[in-house]
């Protein structure tokens, strides 16, 4: 029985992947945590993977507080980069394969196209930066791997935008939202899918692949469509990035061109407002339930 190590299982796209492996029972699941998997500590973090000894790497575990990043550069530094470079050089040595985990962020956002694989890169913020030299890392590393840059993530599962949004529009009786940075979000259940899809395909094509739900929307629409979808009576108001500075600047264009990994692996990417129905059916289950 072939082994899958998820790092960062406790995260928003490792719980998606905890929750798929049940369709899975083909593999042996190990869901790491960060006490298992150290992407903070690299002096234990190669041992670690020795003693589980996987046959696929889902390296989902990442620095993801951006405007905390703006501060704590060491940290995401160590977790986004230098750990990323470990695992893709143990997954070298011992022929695993790997696929990890990457950002839009990468981008500056001055494009007014559809980014694919080979736009060029240039972070504007340091968690961007940070996950650019994993990037670069990985690839140094280890040319049989598969990165996926995504975007907008969100999930039944943590903290994010979309459970956020769905509280504050429940609770307040108008919201501003910033109107000027375009992308498409990612119903994190859709990427883990499309990791298996990858994991359990007849051939391993590695390279860099961009995944996101279709359309191109901005957070202002975004929210207006789970709005619409709640039934909220919240006013909703569009706002500019600048009426809402945050440390880490953010990109004002990311959204991401998917023809690759749809050419590649066949596969198919439902619309953000599909994925967004799904989600708030889900959170709304679970809060139900508790």
């Amino acid at each position: 029985m072939k082994k899958i190590l998820v790092t960062g299982a406790t995260g928003q796209l490792g719980s998606e992947l905890k929750m798929l492996s049940n369709n899975y029972p083909q593999f042996e699941w190990i869901l790491a945590d960060r006490t298992q998997v150290s992407l903070d500590n690299l002096s234990v973090l190669r041992n670690q993977l020795e003693v589980i000894h996987p046959d696929f790497i889902l390296n989902c575990g990442a620095y993801t507080a951006v405007d905390k990043a703006e501060t704590e550069h060491e940290l995401a530094d160590v977790i986004n980069h230098l750990a990323v470079g470990i695992i893709a050089q143990y997954a070298k040595d011992h022929s695993v394969k790997l696929i990890h985990i990457s950002t839009d962020y990468v981008f500056d956002g001055t494009s007014s196209v559809a980014l694919t694989e080979e736009a060029l890169t240039e972070p504007v913020n340091v968690y961007g930066a940070s996950k650019r030299a994993g990037e670069l890392a990985c690839l140094k590393a280890n040319s049989d791997a598969i990165i996926i840059r995504t975007s907008w993530v969100y999930s039944r599962f943590g903290n994010n935008f979309v459970k956020t949004m769905q509280r504050l529009l429940q609770e307040r009786d108008s919201i501003g939202v910033v109107n000027d940075q375009i992308g498409s979000p990612t119903y994190a259940a859709d990427l883990a899918q499309t990791m298996m899809d990858i994991v359990t395909a007849q051939e391993w094509i590695p390279g860099i692949y961009n995944y996101s739900n279709e359309g191109e929307i901005s957070w202002y629409e975004f929210v207006l469509a789970i709005q619409e979808i709640g039934g909220y009576t919240c006013e909703v108001s569009g706002i500019p990035s600048s009426a809402y500075p945050t440390p880490a600047r953010r990109p004002a264009y990311s959204l991401l061109d998917k023809s690759k990994i749809k050419k590649a692996y066949g596969i198919s990417v439902p619309d953000y407002t599909e994925s967004l129905k799904k989600c708030l059916n889900d959170i709304i289950f679970d809060l139900h339930r508790l």
